[in-house]
């Protein structure tokens, strides 16, 4: 298969989606032909010189990709997501809803179930006829390692939850003491996170209902985190003394994030589904200018 350079010698397609107003790109290129290198990833997401957005959604034909072939017998579209700084990421959950809108929108999926294959397994996606989408996001892990979160002058013992990629979740008093979130709070021990981490801040809004605001490791702050809002809807449940395996019966959490409104629910078997819209707003084309290499 012919490579084709970042250098794209027409313009690029592409569309513009939001799940509760987590943005993204989205490049489709069943073949797995288009490059994306990390700078050009940056730059189309640039929110005063690119189009964008948190991430960008590179739409790929499973068996197309080295990274997805093993999944192609059960999925045949893979979500090779990529954070707005350009950076690999293993899932993101608002992606994987605007992933199976976009899929519909093409022809490529009908109303019913479907399967996304993303660095983080195969997730199973129902996409209901009233417009939302829930997603099956797979089993929560919760690692042993504590760790203390900080934002100026005020620090917070986190909850350690993995959700295909790492999350710290710190219950709060006040939202607002998160500060602005551009940058990335410090944690420690640095060690528990080697590779960075998503941080959710999380104040209580009532029974089984939370509010939290994120800052997404390679984006800052963004408006809404899918797998962040199933990474605090586990740490509530587990602050609450709810554990769906020992009792047998579903927990569900309501989520609120700057962005809109997540259903967040915890099976007996350990399977999280997480329910909410998705969205197509705009689509267009790239100028290869945008994609010309930085001197």
């Amino acid at each position: 298969m012919v490579r084709v350079t970042a250098l794209y010698p027409s313009p690029l397609p592409f569309l513009k989606g939001h799940g509760t107003e987590n943005d993204f790109v989205i490049v489709p290129d069943p073949a797995n032909e288009i490059e994306l290198p990390a700078w050009a990833v940056a730059r189309i997401c640039d929110r005063r010189a690119g189009v964008g957005g948190d991430g960008l959604l590179h739409v790929v034909k499973s068996a197309a990709h080295p990274e997805a072939r093993a999944m192609a017998g059960e999925a045949e579209w893979f979500m090779d997501y990529r954070n707005a700084d350009g950076s690999i990421a293993e899932m993101c959950g608002n992606g994987v809803r605007v992933f199976a809108r976009y899929l519909q929108r093409a022809g490529h999926a009908a109303a019913g179930e479907l399967a996304v294959a993303t660095r983080g397994g195969v997730k199973r996606v129902h996409l209901a006829k009233d417009g939302d989408v829930t997603i099956s996001m797979g089993r929560a892990r919760l690692p042993e390692e504590g760790v203390t979160v900080a934002v100026g002058g005020h620090r917070w013992p986190a909850r350690n939850v993995n959700m295909g990629n790492p999350h710290a979740v710190a219950f709060v008093d006040d939202l607002d003491h998160a500060g602005d979130l551009r940058s990335a709070p410090a944690y420690t021990p640095p060690s528990v996170y080697p590779d960075g981490v998503n941080v959710e801040f999380v104040a209580d809004r009532g029974e089984r209902h939370v509010a939290m605001r994120v800052h997404e490791r390679g984006s800052g702050e963004t408006r809404s985190c899918g797998t962040g809002a199933c990474a605090v809807a586990v740490a509530a449940a587990r602050r609450d003394g709810l554990d769906p395996a020992a009792t047998g019966a579903p927990v569900t959490y309501t989520v609120d994030l700057p962005g809109g409104r997540l259903l967040i629910t915890e099976l007996p078997d350990g399977e999280i589904e997480m329910t909410g819209p998705a969205v197509i707003i705009a689509e267009g084309s790239l100028d290869p200018a945008l994609l010309t290499p930085p001197q």
